[in-house]
């Protein structure tokens, strides 16, 4: 799956959001749970890149990360920014993998439905 589903920089990702002909953000933020539990399950490769977010998530809440604002103020708000903004790149662009590799799956297994649409594919009848 790693020659076929590739990753993109999270910051490009970003932008990628608005062009036309990607899912939309409310369908990636659907599918999170289904990709979560995909990798729980061990279908999806998403674990690693699932961790870093984690973490940059706990980053970006942890009290910890007060200190660097109190004493560089400028500083502490620019590497939350990163952060967030590689977080968001991160999500959106993990997501439209895990949807494209969704639709991969659903090809290859005729009659499976859709994940995310509970409709079937077309083409494809249910046996009797």
């Amino acid at each position: 799956m790693a020659g076929t589903l590739r990753r993109r920089l999270a910051w490009t990702a970003l932008l990628r959001v608005f062009k036309p002909g990607t899912p939309g953000l409310g369908r990636r933020l659907a599918a999170i749970p289904r990709m979560i539990g995909a990798t729980v399950r061990g279908e999806y490769d998403g674990g690693s890149r699932l961790a870093m977010m984690a973490v940059a998530g706990l980053y970006i809440v942890s009290p910890i990360d007060a200190v660097p604002e109190a004493v560089f103020l400028l500083f502490g708000l620019l590497d939350d920014a990163a952060v967030a903004a590689w977080f968001a790149g991160a999500v959106l662009d993990e997501t439209e993998r895990f949807l494209t590799w969704e639709r991969q799956r659903a090809v290859t297994i005729p009659g499976e439905t859709v994940p995310g649409t509970g409709r079937r594919r077309q083409g494809y009848r249910r046996s009797a």
